[in-house]
């Protein structure tokens, strides 16, 4: 899991982040190629029935579990609950999100009304929020609070100009041409370094760019409309900004063609390569290194990462032969694209336009409030996490997740010492890994200090700019210095989990510690079929197939034996091959290649997750059957009914393309049909469509 509302839960190329859900209800986090990697799924709804902690009347009994599990744990709920129009899916995890929105929204509504003393917390968030929600504010200002950098846009005359201007708009938080970031040294584990990614397209992806079938032409002709009626809000005459949108998408064409795919990045040793300051030169002689990283602030880069060099080598060539007038209309685009939210409704609307029912087919704009809350979280997530915690997180909730994560490592280490096709030596080292991991759970020991961020009740564009110049800050000031392992990559309401291998550790928000993953009132074999599948989703990330290349240091250095790797490999086929043979719509499947990792994390979790079930049992009286369910039956329930959700097909369409975490009925039925556990709870035989034949079956713990 990574960033809130449509993250890609995931690996994060760049800040190796490797998580747990995705969910569909932020459209503007799908508008342009991911750098964070992550998604999230909406939670679920509070427990009823007499099941505790799930609900009979959200099963489906007229189709048998051994056939299609999803649809006979979720048919009920599926049937009962249509996607609202302003979500592109609707499931649990909605539920669950849009309950922490609402006590979120509680939060700023009160700190907006306070009279909160100057430069705290609680005056930042309120009056961020409230100049957020200043709808009438919002349209007397117009384009003025963006005219400046318009301005200087129109001012650009040659090279040199236009490259001040690209660290300009970096600094601000736009980001255009390629990427540059802080990043934990793959293999220096302890030290931050710089780091230059491709970047600087508006679609989702570089394969939308790419791709010739009728679907993908027909999408990026909308997209050139779509450039072009934001063009014209912004001024352009209706002849000018069609001829601009056109430009636009013929640079972005040539960014993406010099992209590497979201598969090429899996693997991290593709996207390492260590370089001198002065080398830089050498790569991108027609881009003035020097000028730029003065111009950003940076005081003390060392050597830098160059994940995609190839990419650098082409946008070289294009910095000279690209005509100055056209990167300008690339760059007014860009800042408009950016910056669309925090403008007039009529700027977005239209960018809802595209990035919401084209791209995902949601129906209509989130609410203001909605907006407006993400927004205030994605700014000041732990200002803003303090509250809620404090508000909405007990003791006893970390407690017991604590505890779970311990049950959890210990099945882990259990299986380690049985796993018949991994040798002593590599054991070890997965032992000495598993031991290694850092566990975060609730919110950090450290919070951020927002101190240096300037936030008043005026203008909220300047609110929204001032935030992504303090977050681009706060990130160039660790280049060069230690890694801070307290620091946490999601704020505590977010509902979502990740493994970060560079880390080495796993972290669980407060946010996904609720109701369908954790409830106190359900009995254990939910909560372990719940949040036991995401501890241990996220525990296996540690050993998947980008994890698995991380040492228990958080280096990246290959720690398996040569037969060992290639057994894992061969493991990992097999999940590659059942997924790619996922069909989400007709001559649409699934990438294997894509999602292999979230589906290593579900499968091993879920397994790990099972294991610490059956021990927890030891010893004590075997719990009575509920509803007519075993415990065993009601742990697959608790892990299935997480996952029960609607998706419009267009939404479909881009998890396909973008997201490493398969589509969510995928997520139920792969995992669970490779496991004996699950076909002997429900009788399952040999043939059943559950029940995946012993040479076919996928096994990696």
């Amino acid at each position: 899991m990574r960033r809130a509302k449509v993250s890609f839960l995931c690996l994060s190329l760049f800040a190796s982040l490797l998580c747990f859900v995705v969910a569909g209800d932020n459209t503007r986090s799908v508008k342009a190629q991911s750098e964070s990697g992550s998604l999230v799924e909406s939670l679920g709804a509070p427990p009823s029935g007499d099941g505790r902690g799930f609900d009979v009347s959200n099963m489906d009994t007229s189709v048998a579990a051994c056939e299609n599990f999803f649809q006979y744990a979720n048919g009920g709920w599926v049937k009962k609950n249509p996607i609202p129009a302003a979500y592109a899916s609707w499931g649990r995890f909605n539920e669950l999100s849009d309950r922490n929105q609402e006590q979120l929204r509680q939060i700023l509504e009160d700190a907006a009304k306070s009279k909160a003393a100057k430069g705290s917390n609680e005056q930042k968030i309120g009056d961020y929020y409230a100049s957020c929600m200043d709808e009438a504010g919002i349209e007397t200002a117009g384009l003025s609070p963006l005219m400046p950098q318009l301005k200087r846009i129109d001012a650009i005359n040659n090279n040199a100009s236009l490259q001040a201007e690209v660290a300009k708009l970096h600094g601000n938080g736009v980001r255009v041409l390629f990427g540059f970031g802080s990043a934990q040294d793959f293999k220096q584990s302890t030290q931050v370094i710089g780091q230059l990614r491709q970047g600087g397209i508006g679609l989702p992806d570089r394969d939308y760019y790419t791709k010739t079938d009728d679907k993908s032409k027909e999408l990026r002709d909308k997209y050139v409309s779509h450039i072009a009626k934001m063009l014209a809000l912004a001024g352009d005459d209706a002849p000018t900004a069609q001829a601009h949108a056109q430009t636009v998408v013929a640079i972005e064409t040539k960014l993406a063609e010099a992209s590497m795919t979201r598969v090429e990045q899996r693997n991290p040793e593709n996207i390492y390569h260590k370089t001198k300051i002065a080398d830089l030169k050498g790569l991108v002689p027609n881009f003035d290194w020097a000028a730029y990283f003065k111009s950003i602030g940076l005081q003390s880069a060392g050597d830098i990462n160059v994940a995609q060099p190839n990419f650098f080598k082409s946008l070289n060539v294009q910095l000279t032969a690209t005509p100055v007038s056209d990167w300008k209309a690339y760059l007014r685009w860009h800042l408009l694209n950016a910056r669309a939210p925090a403008l007039t409704k009529a700027f977005a609307e239209e960018d809802f336009d595209f990035s919401g029912r084209t791209l995902t087919g949601a129906k209509e704009l989130q609410p203001r409030w909605k907006r407006c809350v993400a927004a205030t979280d994605r700014a000041l997530g732990e200002a803003l996490g303090q509250v809620y915690v404090q508000k909405h997180f007990t003791a006893a909730a970390k407690a017991r997740a604590v505890e779970m994560v311990g049950n959890l490592i210990a099945a882990l280490r259990e299986d380690l010492t049985t796993l018949s096709w991994m040798s002593d030596a590599t054991r070890k080292r997965a032992t000495a890994k598993l031991e290694a991991f850092t566990r975060k759970i609730g919110y950090p020991d450290k919070w951020r200090d927002y101190s240096a961020l300037k936030v008043a009740r005026g203008s909220y564009l300047v609110n929204v700019t001032s935030a992504q110049r303090f977050e681009s800050n706060r990130q160039l000031a660790k280049i060069a210095r230690p890694v801070d392992r307290t620091e946490w990559g999601m704020s505590p309401p977010t509902v979502n989990a990740y493994y970060n291998p560079s880390m080495n550790e796993i972290v669980f928000p407060a946010g996904i510690l609720q109701s369908p993953f954790y409830d106190p009132q359900a009995d254990d074999a939910i909560n372990y079929g719940g949040i036991g599948g995401v501890i241990g989703h996220e525990m296996s990330h540690g050993f998947d197939d980008s994890g698995a290349r991380f040492d228990a240091e958080g280096n990246l250095v290959n720690w398996w034996t040569e037969d060992d790797l290639k057994s894992f490999k061969t493991r990992a086929q097999c999940v590659i091959d059942q997924f790619s043979g996922f069909e989400a719509q007709p001559d649409l499947h699934e990438n294997g290649n894509l999602v292999v990792g979230e589906s290593i994390g579900d499968l091993g979790g879920l397994t790990l997750a099972y294991a610490a079930f059956k021990k927890s049992m030891e010893g004590k009286p075997r719990p009575a059957n509920i509803d007519g369910f075993t415990p065993e039956q009601r742990f697959f329930l608790g892990w299935a009914q997480v996952w029960a959700s609607n998706e419009r097909p267009e939404f479909e369409r881009l998890m396909v393309a973008t997201n490493p975490h398969p589509i969510a009925r995928f997520r139920v039925i792969g995992p669970l049909s490779n496991m004996p556990a699950f076909a002997e709870a429900y009788q399952c035989k040999a043939g059943d469509s559950m029940v995946r034949p012993p040479e076919k079956r996928c096994q990696i713990w």
